[in-house]
């Protein structure tokens, strides 16, 4: 086989389909995907989210912004959440949002957004998943103050985060919140507090070149040595080698 990265960037180039992914979330009913500009103009969508906005097709939604779809107040969350990424370049993990059912009613659903960046490296998009939580959302189990309380976590990893804190935050004893992190993540609070702080620390040593120790600190770690155990623990890597991997 000729050089791995030529090989995959002819085929790539011979497809004619850069949105072909498309096609399989198409078929997931569940499941909504959409790719925006940095002016949060639509540029794809989905089928799934064609329909739950009403519209007659998907080309109807190209140049249109959340506003023009969706209820006020989820459009504005939305707004937030892309104007956080265009800035930081980050992406945004399994974010608890209200989102449209089939039959118009709002729920919720977890979603995720990756900054899309062109040949030179800069930021120009974003692509967008959510799935829908219809059990849990339909029996009370996610609410805007849980939401709230998983926006918090996100957003102060770099400080110490007690679970009877984030549980009065939410409006719920520390035995309940654990209930529903357990019923939405299968994971209880601590774990998974420490999967998106170990999610945090990958991305910091994959991206950029602060020291280990900074790093640590940066995801809410106690110190380089804590960040080092746990990170082992979880990916059999040391941050060094792991960022040493990710940068090959």
């Amino acid at each position: 086989m000729t050089d791995k990265r030529e090989w995959q960037a002819s085929f790539m180039h011979q497809l004619g389909q850069g949105l072909f992914v498309t096609a399989l979330f198409d078929r997931l009913a569940d499941i909504v995907f959409s790719v925006k500009d940095r002016h949060g103009r639509y540029v794809w969508m989905s089928e799934t989210c064609v329909a739950r906005c009403g519209l007659a097709s998907r080309q109807v939604a190209v140049g249109l912004t959340a506003f023009d779809l969706f209820p006020e107040p989820m459009a504005e969350r939305y707004r937030r959440q892309d104007d956080q990424l265009f800035r930081t370049g980050q992406p945004l993990i399994d974010s608890l949002d209200l989102t449209l059912y089939p039959d118009r009613s709002t729920g919720w659903c977890l979603t995720t957004k990756e900054p899309l960046r062109d040949a030179a490296g800069q930021v120009i998009g974003l692509a967008c998943v959510s799935k829908d939580l219809v059990e849990p959302s339909r029996t009370g189990m996610v609410d805007e103050g849980f939401a709230e309380a998983i926006d918090y976590m996100h957003a102060h990893l770099a400080m110490p985060l007690r679970v009877d804190e984030l549980a009065r935050r939410s409006g719920l004893t520390g035995a309940q919140f654990d209930r529903r992190m357990k019923k939405l993540f299968q994971l209880s609070t601590g774990q998974y507090l420490q999967k998106i702080r170990i999610d945090r620390a990958a991305k910091l040593l994959a991206d950029g070149t602060a020291p280990i120790a900074q790093v640590a600190q940066l995801a809410g770690f106690c110190d380089q040595s804590s960040l080092s155990r746990q990170f082992r623990q979880l990916t059999g890597l040391t941050p060094r080698h792991y960022r040493r991997l990710a940068r090959s």
